[in-house]
């Protein structure tokens, strides 16, 4: 049975202004210009978050599978009908444990995959971290991580600058992982061996990274110049200031920036007191930070937020839905599957009204009660 979709239609080239996407089951069957329709709501693909440790008062973080399904659940009621389960730095008793729950989730399609933001991160870039996980990479761990998940596993974050880096690399590359470089205090030359070995994407550029400086250009200039290198962005004004976002965006194009919302279980959640990775958080006004030392630990933030954010820094709309959506999933190797209101893809769209604030949400052709 065919279904249409009228609005104004975001593609990954433009604006349909009098538009429809047309579907057959789960799969996009037509996008077009529909002039008898009337100019309605935004239309937008539905977004892909590669980065976000729980919502809705939920973590994917402590490897419970029902936990990471409500996390779930609670960000596509925000519009991510594509999303990583993110987990911080812990023991590998806990990434083993955490691959064999998520596994089943991310077979029945609840989960796009698995990220292991660490534990093979830099001390002195560490964040919100726990320092106490922190280790250097094993082949070991992630050769035996990657059978264990069948799949599951779609990318770890590492500092290159840490002993057997490059090695863990060139392994997940090989298994196509993907490598991501963060909490780093790798130096330029480091980072632009580990773009050479085979890292593709930088966790939340900018931050946990060795900051920028005209004589050691450091991990974010290596990231922004290399060119197959996809850079995640927290569009939230507390991770980045909206200067810095729309530079970052203008210099390396939509096509290589990412938005995701880092999120941990207190999006969408009242202020408080959480845990992230062992580690007090208190969520003030939004903001979360670790108790002791005050540190930024993940955000609160959801995509659909995310939009408005980047728009209201004065990224054009297709730009921003492209960020959101079609360069995420093209970054996690499923870009042939979803994020963006394309033929073929599967049909997961987010209608907004001209606000951006969500009013349905699509997946896989049905709407989201």
């Amino acid at each position: 049975m065919t279904l249409r979709v009228n609005g104004k239609v975001v593609t990954p080239t433009g604006v349909i202004r009098q538009g429809c996407v047309e579907l057959d089951g789960d799969r996009i069957t037509a996008v077009a210009e529909y002039p008898s329709a009337r100019e309605g709501h935004w239309i937008v693909p539905g977004f892909v978050d590669m980065h976000t440790h729980g919502g809705g008062g939920h973590t994917f973080t402590t490897g419970d599978a029902e936990s990471a399904r409500q996390a779930a659940a609670f960000h596509l009621g925000h519009g991510t009908t594509t999303l990583l389960a993110s987990l911080v730095s812990s023991p590998y008793e806990l990434m083993r444990d955490a691959t064999a729950a998520f596994r089943p989730l991310v077979e029945s399609g609840v989960l796009a995959g698995v990220h292991f933001e660490g534990p093979y991160l830099s001390a002195v870039r560490c964040g919100a971290q726990n320092p106490k996980f922190l280790r250097d990479p094993s082949t070991d761990e992630l050769t035996a991580l990657i059978e264990l998940g069948g799949g599951a596993l779609r990318m770890v974050t590492l500092a290159p600058e840490r002993d057997g880096a490059l090695e863990a690399i060139k392994l997940l590359a090989g298994h196509r992982v993907v490598a991501a470089v963060g909490h780093t205090d790798a130096t330029y030359e480091q980072t632009r061996a580990a773009v050479a070995a085979g890292a593709s994407v930088a966790t939340h550029l900018f931050n946990g990274m060795r900051p920028v400086h005209h004589r050691e250009p450091g991990p974010v200039v290596a990231l922004l110049d290399a060119p197959n290198v996809v850079c995640e962005l927290v569009a939230d004004g507390v991770h980045l200031h909206d200067g810095m976002l729309a530079f970052a965006t203008s210099t390396v194009g939509p096509e290589r920036a990412a938005l995701i919302t880092d999120a941990m279980a207190a999006a969408g959640m009242p202020d408080g007191e959480y845990e992230l990775g062992g580690q007090r958080v208190i969520v003030a006004d939004g903001g979360a930070r670790l108790a002791e030392g005050g540190n930024i630990a993940g955000s609160t933030l959801t995509m659909d937020a995310a939009l408005r954010q980047a728009v209201g820094a004065g990224i054009p709309m297709a730009d921003a839905c492209r960020m959101l959506a079609t360069t995420p999933a093209r970054a996690i190797g499923l870009g042939d599957r979803v994020g963006a209101l394309q033929v073929g893809l599967r049909a997961d769209l987010v209608v907004l009204d001209d606000d951006l604030n969500v009013i349905r949400v699509m997946r896989g052709g049905a709407w989201v009660e």
